[in-house]
């Protein structure tokens, strides 16, 4: 009997621990529903992008622009218009902001050189209708001063609120522009200038002595206007035959005519808006034409896909404008009265080369929330943040894994954590400001790894896209809710995607279990073709069917809901001695996971069974590595090291096998580069993308030393 009360007392009490259990639970789910974001989760496995003809090789589209998409905003399909009706609308509002600088001082480093360090103060805004009155008075300048319509303007400076609205100007009066990287090589430099044939250039004055040193070179330049201030002994110092105006000089020339703001000839959708210069990365630049309707169909697509972007943003811009996503972005934010705080790589946070110690970088000013960003500098804030919790106590490197790797199991899923968002993440947040909402990702692939640890430790979604200068920066963008990874997106809502099979490389628009091949892109933001290289466009467009296609030479995978993953590219494939090929940028972006690894560069040669690896390595973590094994020395000892180069290439391998490559894409031997790569040795563009053939030239001894048996 005892026994039977026993087994009843048992089964109360599971039944009361469940209706506990229950009860917890319907109490606990509602504050977790709401904070977790679920409420908000979109359903993952949305068909995003479709083939219209339903056959695997496309063409492919935006799910809700099948039919296809209006250019233009409003019917508006020339740059000027476009920012005039920014100014009639949004006239009072902030438009473009830049830092006034209060000071300079020198620091001397421990090795003896001295490093420019700024003191910054708070950004000075101009309005629309101030930014407008600027652009009619220097347009009016520049007609005055002898350009007709028509005819091209070189603009050669750094990003600032001056090319913007010099920009601007020339696209009033139908100048069109050329843009050319403040970062290109000398002989780059003269190509690109020879070949626009421009009388006319705007360039910064911090680059005018470069242009003195070349200007017997430039064989068409008559007319120089430079920003900001200039000694005048190096003004004088061009030839007498060269007519040279600051920038202020032809605002105030301008002013002081009659009507200057008075209606002038503006440009039609199909005139040239820009010519811009490509960085180089397989030669030399090429100049691309782009129309105005190129330029306002693409842009429309674009903003479209950032949701409710406006005037309550905030953009930072610092990347360079002569790169057509730059170009884009900024324009896209005129276009919809978006303020534009300006900034520079070297000032973009407190941690930033040029900002001196104790003082704000430009981001915690301006607290923006949107920016876009390549992917090198988010890889660079990856492993700065990961490196400052490595030298975190024990307890504050095992919250920051736990925090890290629970809220990365919740946003693969879709749910967030506003709470460890606060607690957690809130340091990491304010790195770049704390209020960013999207940050757009261009110009190279983004690895996954840096993708998922940006989303979660900066806490915004990477809206990772891809296009090309000759698409004006459109082709596909992933929308704000899906943050898979290793994927560029849907077709923007302006364009359409076709696949071509590449049998060489191995890719056909049947295989299984996602159609493969060349992305081809068409729409009307695919530009003109390449100034005065008429082979070279014939071989890169095609009009079919009344629509310009665009043959990028990139492979791509467009898999079930219609999103594309990029997996290769034809320039960057190498056929090694057994026969197999390998893709130099695949390999490339999965050995960057390495904590030892900066930047690298692969190199295949077709009679060998193997690649060797060009690094550039992350000193403080070679330096950590070197004191572990007992290695004196400097850091140049430490790189030709042989135990501590042994180690390194034991950790990329293990990268590499970690990424699933094949053993034949490992490479067997590498190369620790002292000398950073960047664009002023010409070994990386201003977007930071490989120069293969520069680097290969540069390290030639050393392949050839890696090679030797």
């Amino acid at each position: 009997m005892a026994g039977s009360n026993d087994s009843v007392a048992i089964k109360l009490f599971t039944l009361s621990c469940s209706v506990v259990g229950w009860f917890w639970n319907t109490v606990t789910f509602i504050p977790w529903y709401v904070l977790s974001g679920n409420f908000k989760r979109p359903k993952y496995g949305h068909i995003q992008g479709k083939s219209i003809t339903g056959r695997p090789e496309g063409p492919y589209a935006d799910i809700n622009h099948l039919s296809g998409s209006k250019d233009g905003f409003d019917g508006i399909t020339t740059l000027d218009q476009l920012f005039k009706k920014s100014v009639e609308k949004h006239g009072d509002r902030g438009c473009m902001g830049t830092r006034e600088l209060l000071a300079e001082d020198d620091e001397v480093q421990p090795n003896g050189r001295i490093f420019k360090k700024m003191i910054l103060g708070d950004y000075k805004w101009m309005s629309y209708n101030e930014a407008y009155t600027e652009v009619q008075r220097v347009s009016a300048g520049l007609k005055a001063i002898g350009v007709q319509t028509k005819e091209y303007v070189i603009i050669f400076a750094e990003t600032k609120a001056e090319w913007m609205l010099s920009a601007q100007a020339c696209f009033m009066r139908n100048f069109p522009v050329v843009t050319i990287y403040a970062t290109l090589g000398d002989d780059a430099l003269v190509y690109g200038f020879n070949e626009a044939e421009a009388k006319y250039v705007m360039v910064d004055a911090a680059l005018l002595p470069k242009l003195k040193n070349l200007i017997s070179q430039l064989t068409h330049v008559e007319q120089i206007v430079y920003f900001g201030n200039a000694k005048k002994a190096l003004v004088q110092e061009f030839p007498e035959n060269i007519k040279v105006y600051s920038y202020q000089q032809i605002k105030d020339i301008g002013s002081k005519l009659k009507n200057f703001d008075s209606p002038v000839e503006s440009p039609d959708q199909d005139d040239v808006a820009v010519v811009m210069y490509t960085s180089g990365s397989t030669g030399v630049p090429k100049g691309v034409i782009i129309s105005h309707l190129n330029v306002t169909s693409c842009l429309h697509a674009l903003v479209s896909s950032v949701p409710n972007m406006g005037p309550n943003d905030r953009y930072i811009g610092y990347l360079p404008l002569a790169h057509i996503m730059e170009l884009a972005c900024e324009c896209g934010c005129l276009a919809l009265a978006t303020p534009i705080g300006y900034s520079s790589a070297l000032t973009l946070s407190d941690q930033s080369s040029k900002i001196k110690k104790g003082t704000k970088g430009d981001a915690s000013v301006l607290r923006p929330t949107l920016m876009a960003a390549v992917p090198m500098i988010m890889d660079r804030m990856r492993k700065a943040v990961l490196d400052k919790v490595a030298g975190g106590s024990p307890f504050a490197q095992a919250l920051f894994n736990f925090a890290f790797n629970y809220k990365l199991r919740l946003i693969r899923k879709g749910y967030d954590t506003p709470i460890l968002n606060k607690v957690v993440f809130k340091k990491v947040r304010a790195i770049l400001g704390g209020e960013l909402r999207m940050m757009l990702s261009g110009g190279a692939p983004l690895s996954p790894e840096t993708e998922e640890f940006m989303n979660v430790c900066f806490c915004c979604p990477i809206g990772q896209g891809y296009g090309l200068t000759e698409t004006c920066a459109g082709g596909t963008l992933c929308n704000a809710w899906d943050q898979s990874t290793g994927r560029v997106g849907r077709p923007i809502p302006c364009c359409q995607i076709k696949l071509e099979s590449w049998d060489e490389g191995g890719y056909t628009v049947n295989d299984k279990p996602f159609p493969r091949g060349e992305i081809i892109i068409g729409g009307n933001h695919v530009t003109l073709g390449y100034l005065k290289q008429e082979a070279k466009t014939r071989e890169s467009y095609k009009v079919q069917d009344g629509k310009r296609w665009f043959y990028t030479g990139d492979i791509g995978v467009v898999e079930d809901d219609g999103v594309i993953r990029i997996v290769d590219r034809k320039k960057d494939l190498v056929k090694l001695a057994h026969g197999e090929y390998i893709s130099l940028g695949k390999v490339e972006a999965a050995l960057k996971q390495s904590k030892y690894v900066e930047n690298c560069c692969a190199y295949g040669d077709s009679r060998e069974t193997f690649i060797v690896l060009l690094v550039v390595p992350v000193q403080a973590a070679v330096e950590e590595l070197a004191a572990s094994l007992g290695a004196s020395g400097a850091f140049e000892d430490h790189c030709s090291n042989k135990d501590v180069v042994a180690k390194v290439l034991q950790d990329i391998q293990t990268a590499g096998k970690g990424a699933n490559l094949h053993k034949s894409e490992l490479p067997a031997k590498i190369k620790l580069c002292v000398e950073p790569w960047t664009p002023e040795n010409d070994l990386v563009t201003a977007a930071f993308k490989l120069k293969r053939k520069n680097i290969q030239r540069s390290y030639q001894a050393d392949i050839d030393v890696l090679y030797a048996k």
